[in-house]
């Protein structure tokens, strides 16, 4: 059966993926480190000690093949896609075995332009939008993936 986990450290969508997740009668997983307390009615909670990647390591260890993982990091997302997960952004990006090299490459870049001195661009402000073409592309998602 099909669960959404989600990294949910700093994430801003938690509740649009419970309402979601409601319409089409999923569980949600919600995985954090000790710093955040998150906790929402219709959700699980895992909550994990801090430290380096600590989160990633136990939500990609619980995915199976046809969950979906909701997080902002491109190297988990790699890792569920290599265990036949889902992955997709805060703003409805799907991750795919065709982007999810690009984006990962483009992090390194970025990585070491940092690391010489130099400044990245950090993300826009989250606008209201973004919230509605979340929720629009985890419906999508959710359907496809139950319809397989």
């Amino acid at each position: 059966m099909t669960v959404i986990l989600v990294d949910a450290d700093a994430c801003p969508v938690i509740d649009p993926t419970i309402k979601v997740a409601k319409e089409f009668n999923l569980s949600v997983i919600l995985i954090c480190d000790t710093s955040h307390y998150i906790e929402r009615e219709g959700a699980t909670t895992i909550t994990v000690s801090k430290g380096s990647d600590a989160v990633d390591f136990v939500l990609v260890n619980r995915v199976q093949v046809g969950d979906i993982v909701i997080t902002q990091d491109y190297g988990l997302a790699a890792m569920v896609l290599a265990k036949k997960g889902y992955a997709i952004d805060q703003n409805g990006r799907l991750y795919t075995p065709e982007n999810i090299d690009q984006l990962l490459f483009t992090r390194h870049l970025a990585k070491k332009i940092r690391e010489s001195g130099g400044r990245t661009k950090g993300p826009k402000k989250r606008e209201k939008e973004s919230d509605i073409r979340f929720e629009e592309s985890l419906k999508r998602l959710c359907n496809d993936v139950l319809l397989i």
